[in-house]
């Protein structure tokens, strides 16, 4: 069920950028405490492989230009040219704009966000993030093209001590009765290990028997060690990750999806390696699908520009994706 959520949510805001530093002038102003409020928190059900799936390169081809300008403590714009054959991003000009609230959680984090990227042809990604309180996190997002909008989304996540309890609702057209709701609940039962289940309902005129719902079942293990084990288990299938810190500059992560209804199952194996003294960080990935991939980045320092080199080869469909990028900002 979460295929259909990502197909079809928005894309989230860029990751190419961090919340600048808050004005000096009155440091009590915005600031949230929220020493208590993340004690034991194990983070929504969303974020449960994130270490692992962090560890993967994500490949891409063509040429691509992406240049980010602060404006201010709170607004930023972004010009991003990409030249490709549109596999996995669709070529052309984008225009983007993201503006960060004063309400401060962390050095890092910080709310309201809002963020819009639009191409020359008016079609538009949209995203709104806001903290209420300290506990309730609130996300919306939309996606327009050709005038129509062919994608919304609303998320509420509430983080108690030790838990996250969240909601989604996808593509909601009472007209049609059409759409997705996704619950999740994530309990950290003790220090190290958290439970939690998933409850996904579909219904609509394209689904089967207009309506299908899945109950899965959560799970993660965060070792002392620096590993963490985690996985979702339904009657369709079972997603699997473990990730290993290796040292101060390794990382790898092993990643099996199964599918009981097709009767499918792959296998993949990522690993990050990070060279600060290089201002290098190189990704790779290879699966049992015979598909090999990396991306290196490389700060360009002391100048604010940063290079990319991006190389994915499926041996058994012989395609071939080589990409480079330039990131300015």
């Amino acid at each position: 069920m979460g295929n259909v959520l990502a197909a079809t949510s928005p894309p989230p805001p860029p990751t190419t950028y961090g919340v600048p530093p808050m004005s000096t002038k009155d440091d009590s102003v915005g600031k949230v405490d929220t020493s208590t409020a993340n004690d034991l928190n194990p983070g929504p059900m969303e974020d449960l492989h994130k270490k692992c799936k962090d560890v993967f390169p994500m490949p891409f081809d063509g040429a691509r230009l992406v240049i980010t300008k602060g404006l201010s403590n709170h607004f930023q714009l972004s010009h991003n040219i990409t030249m490709s054959n549109g596999v996995t991003v669709p070529p052309g000009y984008r225009f983007g704009a993201t503006y960060i609230g004063t309400k401060q959680i962390s050095p890092t984090e910080a709310y309201p966000i809002l963020y819009g990227e639009m191409d020359p042809s008016g079609n538009l990604n949209s995203r709104l993030l806001h903290l209420i309180g300290d506990r309730l996190k609130l996300q919306i997002g939309a996606q327009i093209q050709d005038s129509k909008c062919v994608s919304s989304q609303l998320t509420t996540d509430y983080r108690g001590r030790d838990f996250t309890a969240s909601m989604t609702f996808g593509n909601i057209d009472p007209i049609n009765l059409s759409g997705v709701v996704v619950s999740h609940y994530l309990q950290n039962v003790t220090p190290n290990v958290a439970l939690g289940g998933e409850l996904a309902y579909q219904c609509g005129p394209h689904v089967p028997g207009n309506e299908v719902a899945v109950l899965s079942l959560a799970g993660r293990y965060t070792s002392p060690n620096n590993y963490i084990l985690s996985g979702t288990l339904s009657n369709s299938g079972a997603h699997l990750c473990y990730y290993q810190k290796g040292g101060e500059n390794i990382q790898v992560g092993v990643e099996v999806e199964t599918n009981l209804r097709m009767m499918e199952s792959t296998a993949s194996f990522g690993y990050q390696v990070d060279l600060p003294k290089a201002n290098l960080v190189f990704r790779g990935m290879v699966d049992t699908n015979w598909t090999v991939g990396a991306v290196l980045e490389k700060k360009l320092l002391p100048l604010p520009f940063t290079f990319a080199l991006s190389g994915q080869i499926n041996h058994i469909k012989h395609a071939t994706r080589i990409g480079a990028g330039l990131y300015l900002g």
